[in-house]
């Protein structure tokens, strides 16, 4: 009986300190808002020139979004 459970109690223990490390390297990401450029004007066709227009108003990236083609800038919520 205890060498049927000998097996059992390594494979536990090795389970358990795979998933005591995996919950120790997470990582808490910053989540990412979007917000409109107030700066672009007309219809965005290239996500590129949004992206330049919203470092120029202070945000590290943008893209063009929605049916409406307009420029939402990238950043992180505060």
């Amino acid at each position: 009986m205890k060498q049927s459970m000998r097996p059992f109690a390594v494979i536990c223990l090795v389970l358990f300190l795979v998933l005591a490390t995996e919950i120790g390297t997470r990582v808490a990401e910053a989540r990412t808002c979007g917000s409109p450029s107030h700066r672009f004007k007309g219809l965005c066709t290239s996500s590129r020139n949004c992206e330049n227009t919203c470092n120029t108003e202070g945000f590290p990236g943008g893209e063009c979004k929605g049916f409406r083609r307009r420029c939402i800038c990238n950043g992180p919520c505060v």
